[in-house]
């Protein structure tokens, strides 16, 4: 008669906790270090959306953005907000995206109305506090 066995594997990992997301991250060998961001998903699937719906505009698949929001099932006023993320300077994209800006700009700051000029931009969602500027402020508005 043959008792029984168990074999326990142990795998070293941590779960690391993400905004939106889990996760695994295992010891690496060989001296190759992991690729780490600190990008908000939910800043990077709204700058993505944005985009594609601008793409979609100026491809002519749809003729305004109410039509487009009818046909995405997403309410206009909300496709307008994203939209307005297609007109923010390049840099500040591309901080959103590589996650340097995750610390000081959140989705609900992206929504707002921001100025069009790019440096008021940076000025408005970079700075640590509101700023007084003694010229009138242009808002991009949808």
């Amino acid at each position: 008669m043959t008792t029984a066995t168990s074999i326990t594997v142990r795998v070293p990992l941590a779960i690391r906790h993400r905004p939106g997301r889990k996760t695994v991250v295992s010891p690496m060998g060989d001296g190759v270090t992991p690729v780490t961001t600190r990008a908000d998903p939910a800043l990077v699937k709204a700058l993505g959306r944005a985009f594609r719906y601008q793409r979609m505009l100026d491809e002519g698949r749809y003729a305004s953005i109410t039509e487009m929001a009818t046909a995405e099932k997403i309410e206009r006023g909300y496709l307008g907000n994203l939209l307005r993320l297609t007109l923010m300077a390049p840099d500040l994209v591309e901080l959103v995206l590589d996650g340097r800006a995750a610390d000081r700009v959140a989705l609900p700051a992206l929504l707002e109305p921001m100025p069009l000029a790019w440096a008021h931009q940076r000025e408005h969602l970079l700075s640590d506090g509101p700023t007084r500027r003694a010229e009138p402020d242009v808002r991009i508005e949808a």
